[in-house]
């Protein structure tokens, strides 16, 4: 049996920055799901403004630019602390580099190999394309991105190479720091909304087949998309991009969107609807939660913690209306809660912060 959920609500308590989408700008999308809301989006971003490879530098002025003034690089930026360094717009475009620091270029964050090269509109289309060190593109290169346990080589900022160790996939990854990984898993649902559909021709990868996240890819985006919540920084960034492009992220406007798309994909489908619905709080928590069942279940039920991949992570038989759960040891990330009773199964989303 599947299930299904919505986190949308929960991932809003993640945080309170929402971008500023034009008023009726989504209504064509509203109530779809799977392909059906894929293919609404599409139709709305689709045919943006086109910009040539030069006007990329000016533009990063806009899209790109840090309080300070300074050039936004999520390969050399610590969110936390000082960067080793940092660039200056119009002054240290790459040009030659020899080692991390010399200056920054313009990175296909979805490389170009992958749709064919310098193609329009893929080649200069913003969402995909950010400032980056042009050594620390290099080693990308044409890399997926991933997650690695063993690295070969580190950035200054903690981005990593090496062979993957994320389920599916073992060849060698690039793995961004944890603060910009769901940048980029945005990044890549846009991808595969705004081409969707338009890909046929495209080369590919080991991470997507045309456009669209392979299967063990877009579990791995999906966890990022939740562990590294969408930020002021994206928010700026969505409205930017929106004036120079005419087109939007939707991925950063509704952070309900790639569930409502891929979550039935990852094993998870609907069947609760007309059963009540459990309450849990905290959500998200990262100490001890509490979950309430509706009365009709009664007080003896079965409790399970699933992770997207179907994994149980706990199963126990519960007494009482309201139980208590530790979970503290649970890694950031969403999770499913599955109660089985006499009356049915239900489930609801269950958020680990950090």
């Amino acid at each position: 049996m599947k299930y299904y959920f919505l986190y949308s609500l929960l991932l809003l308590q993640f945080t309170s920055i929402s971008a500023q989408p034009p008023a009726g700008y989504y209504n064509t999308a509203s109530g779809l799901t799977g392909t059906a809301l894929q293919q609404a989006l599409h139709d709305i971003i689709d045919n943006h403004t086109v910009v040539t490879y030069s006007d990329l530098w000016t533009h990063f002025q806009t899209t790109d630019k840090r309080s300070d003034g300074k050039v936004w690089d999520m390969y050399s930026d610590i969110a936390s602390g000082t960067p080793a360094y940092l660039y200056t717009f119009g002054i240290n475009q790459c040009g030659e580099y020899n080692s991390e620091g010399d200056c920054y270029n313009r990175e296909h964050s979805f490389p170009k190999s992958w749709f064919g090269g310098e193609v329009s509109p893929m080649y200069t289309d913003l969402f995909h394309l950010y400032p980056t060190d042009g050594w620390v593109n290099n080693k990308r290169g044409n890399l997926p991105f991933g997650i690695t346990s063993a690295a070969t080589w580190t950035s200054t900022n903690g981005s990593r190479l090496g062979n993957c160790s994320y389920s599916g996939y073992s060849a060698e990854i690039f793995e961004p720091v944890n603060a910009y990984k769901g940048d980029f898993a945005r990044s890549y649902f846009y991808m595969a909304v705004r081409y969707y559909g338009e890909d046929s021709g495209w080369p590919g990868s080991d991470m997507v087949t045309g456009s669209q996240p392979k299967a063990w890819a877009l579990k791995m985006l999906m966890e990022w998309d939740v562990s590294d919540p969408v930020s002021l920084k994206e928010t700026n960034r969505n409205n930017a991009v929106y004036t120079i492009q005419g087109n939007r992220n939707p991925f950063i406007d509704n952070t309900s969107y790639a569930n409502l798309i891929w979550g039935s994909t990852i094993g998870i489908e609907d069947n609760s609807a007309e059963k009540g619905s459990l309450k849990v709080w905290p959500n998200p928590a990262n100490d001890i939660v509490s979950i309430e069942v509706p009365d009709i279940y009664g007080s003896n039920y079965r409790l399970r913690i699933m992770d997207i991949s179907g994994r149980v992570l706990l199963d126990n038989m519960v007494s009482g209306i309201q139980v208590n759960i530790e979970v503290s040891g649970y890694d950031p990330g969403y999770y499913i809660l599955v109660i089985t009773g006499g009356n049915g199964v239900l489930t609801a989303p269950l958020i680990i912060s950090p």
